[in-house]
């Protein structure tokens, strides 16, 4: 088996994959491109999208060149896949902004250095937004019939739930499709690496180049990671884990990693960090607070550096094990004036953002703190 598709699967990456076979061969003799789509319908993204951006490193590892595809055109239709209802639509000016800190998270993670792998950063609404729409029909959406859209995993589960799906969403798949026939044509892109509920969409476009352009393109698609609570990754009681310091400090960040569930961590240091395979099965019997530690550091220095993944270990021990604060340590300056000098306990919870709503904030001290 190729070397990169064999790290792809020791490191739990792999769920599917089109004639992989043909695309093994293919990596064995020659370096290729191959592209993950981002949509950005939020200012960051968060650890959902952490186990895309590992693959696009692990390309670069192994001297293929990642293509980065930042939706600004698809984010204005809206992908149904794994949705109960409609996306709602953000303004040009948020689309903007939202690419802008995309592009700058995913550049922490990813060398751009190497003129051979480095990064090649697309915005697919630039072939999108000239499209003229008979001419789309007649060339591209003459491949693609109802009786088969409607058999996709995106659509068929909104329909059966009786869920409101617009046509703008239905056309979802063929732009995507579209997107990797262009960057087919224009970069010479032979592979589209995303999650297993893209399936539908990466086929759609490897079927598309075939018949369109008669050459032959691969789909590789990642498994949906949950974590052994069955929560979604990324999402948590406080919020989204977000890959942007603005919105979640460094400390939080690995406050996160270092509190995973005991199941998880050896499948986690696997799959989000960059530690040898063979050193991870070396270690994976150590004291499981310890391997916690090595991944909250591995993880967090990937993204915000090793000086803060070990400024925020040094805050935790003091914290926890010292009895004192730390410096990264999160804090919120309150100003009290001289009329009132004190604050009720709902507005300090607002102020240090656990919870938002001053509600459910009075249903928990009721409860006597219990969810």
């Amino acid at each position: 088996m190729n070397k990169f598709l064999k790290e792809f699967k020791d490191r739990g990456y792999f769920y599917q994959c089109t004639s992989e076979d043909e695309l093994s061969k293919l990596l064995d003799k020659e370096k290729i491109k191959g592209y993950i789509g981002f949509d950005c319908t939020a200012e960051s993204l968060h650890v959902g999208s952490l186990l895309q951006i590992m693959c696009l490193r692990l390309m670069q590892k192994h001297g293929h060149r990642p293509i980065v595809l930042i939706g600004g055109g698809t984010t204005r239709i809206g992908d149904p896949s794994g949705k109960d209802k409609t996306r709602k639509i953000l303004t040009e000016e948020e689309i903007e902004k939202n690419i802008k800190n995309i592009e700058k998270i995913l550049k922490n993670y990813l060398d751009n250095d190497d003129p051979k792998t480095k990064p090649i950063f697309v915005n697919n609404y630039s072939w999108l937004k000239g499209l003229n729409y008979i001419s789309f029909l007649r060339d591209i959406g003459k491949h693609f019939t109802i009786n088969k859209m409607l058999t996709f995993e995106s659509v068929k589960t909104r329909l059966d739930r009786e869920q409101s799906l617009s046509y703008m969403e239905f056309n979802y798949m063929i732009l995507q499709a579209y997107d990797f026939l262009e960057l087919n044509k224009k970069e010479n892109c032979a592979l589209q690496i995303g999650g297993s509920d893209q399936w539908g969409n990466i086929v759609n476009g490897t079927e598309l180049i075939k018949r369109h352009s008669n050459k032959q393109a691969y789909g590789l698609t990642t498994p949906l990671i949950t974590l052994a609570s069955g929560a979604k990754m990324g999402k948590t009681e406080t919020g989204a884990i977000w890959l942007d310091k603005k919105l979640l400090l460094p400390y939080d960040y690995w406050q996160f990693w270092r509190n995973v569930d005991d199941r998880d961590v050896v499948k986690f240091l696997k799959m989000f960090t960059d530690l040898n395979i063979d050193e991870i099965n070396k270690i994976k019997e150590q004291d499981i607070n310890q391997l916690k530690i090595k991944l909250a550091n591995e993880a967090t220095s990937m993204l915000h550096g090793k000086e803060a993944a070990l400024s925020a270990e040094k805050t935790a021990k003091k914290t926890f094990e010292q009895n004192s604060l730390g410096e990264s340590l999160p804090s919120v300056d309150i100003q009290l004036n001289n009329e009132n000098s004190s604050i009720n306990i709902i507005d300090l919870i607002i102020l240090s953002k656990t919870e938002s709503s001053k509600s459910e904030i009075r249903r928990l001290i009721k409860g006597k703190g219990n969810n």
